[in-house]
């Protein structure tokens, strides 16, 4: 299903909704706060990825304030298929970020699994679970004021103790019109238990819109496990991609040439220091000793990380 390692190279964009009905399993970067920004995404690309999320936008933020739209978002030609994952709360405020945001991207996602103490409390992320109405307001809002039928409108989610409660939501989603529906595997008290997959798999037989599996995927045989396990139409991949970006090519750790690449795009991207330094740390985790994580994890200085790379690595 997913293909051995072959020499990557782009091909021809595809609309998300043709990515799944291609019988391939759809490998995607997850929405990663402060990391899966363009300069990330035009690396995985590179390596097999088929879709890319942006990091989750406040969408009341990026509807009021321009300044928000500009640092929050940014794209450019080779950057799709994209789906942009909003926050939000209100159907009226979730569609006026879609309408803003559907010229440049290929659909939105409403993030309704994030179990962070702040979103919740703001009425964001995972406590959307709890409310199925309000998440089928908001897609029907989008769906009837964007009128192109292209653009995808998807959902990401955690499932309820009581998986009874995730079935009817999901289904009460699918008959309101979404395209898709990412599911973490897991409730939102928990972080690092293992992935529900079980219920994964009972989540997909119970719609017939695709569904992606979402939790503990590090490698393309995990991916392939998992699509084996539980029928799902993607996988979606967070830590995984950060640790390699390479991942979805069937690289077993991050290659030097995909450690030359990133350079090479952050520079072009104009990416910040910390990032350009943080997305380097993941990525040499498991090819580095800790002595020489000691070193390299303290550099200060674009010059610093490149002259390090270059005696070392030869890169």
């Amino acid at each position: 299903m997913f293909g051995d390692v072959v020499e990557t190279k782009p091909c021809q964009p595809k609309v998300p909704m043709d990515l799944f009905h291609s019988g391939q399993v759809v490998k995607i970067c997850a929405p990663m706060v402060r990391y899966s920004k363009l300069a990330f995404r035009t690396l995985v690309r590179k390596y097999k990825c088929d879709l890319c999320y942006t990091p989750m936008i406040v969408a009341a933020d990026f509807v009021k304030s321009a300044k928000a739209r500009d640092s929050e978002f940014t794209t450019n030609k080779g950057d799709q298929p994209l789906i942009v994952q909003f926050a939000a709360k209100e159907a009226q405020v979730l569609c006026d970020a879609a309408r803003i945001i559907s010229p440049f991207a290929d659909g939105i996602d409403l993030n309704c699994g994030c179990p962070q103490r702040w979103a919740m409390a703001e009425g964001y992320g995972a406590c959307l679970i709890n409310k199925p109405e309000l998440i089928q307001d908001m897609v029907r809002h989008v769906r009837n004021q964007i009128d192109n039928p292209r653009f995808s409108v998807s959902i990401k989610i955690r499932i309820h103790e009581d998986l009874k409660r995730t079935v009817d939501l999901c289904q009460k989603a699918e008959a309101t019109g979404v395209s898709w529906i990412t599911v973490h595997g897991r409730s939102v008290e928990e972080r690092h238990q293992p992935v529900h997959y079980d219920a994964i798999k009972i989540i997909k037989q119970s719609l017939s819109i695709p569904v992606v599996a979402n939790g503990d995927v590090k490698t393309l045989k995990d991916a392939e496990n998992v699509h084996h396990l539980t029928g799902a139409d993607g996988v979606m991949v967070a830590r995984g991609l950060l640790a390699n970006p390479a991942m979805f090519a069937g690289y077993e750790e991050t290659p030097l040439k995909c450690i030359q690449d990133w350079v090479d795009i952050a520079l072009e991207h104009g990416t910040p220091f910390t990032c350009f330094h943080h997305h380097l740390m993941y990525m040499m985790e498991r090819i580095t000793s800790k002595q020489e994580k000691k070193v390299f994890n303290v550099l200060s200085s674009t010059s610093a990380v490149l002259d390090y790379l270059n005696d070392h690595y030869g890169v």
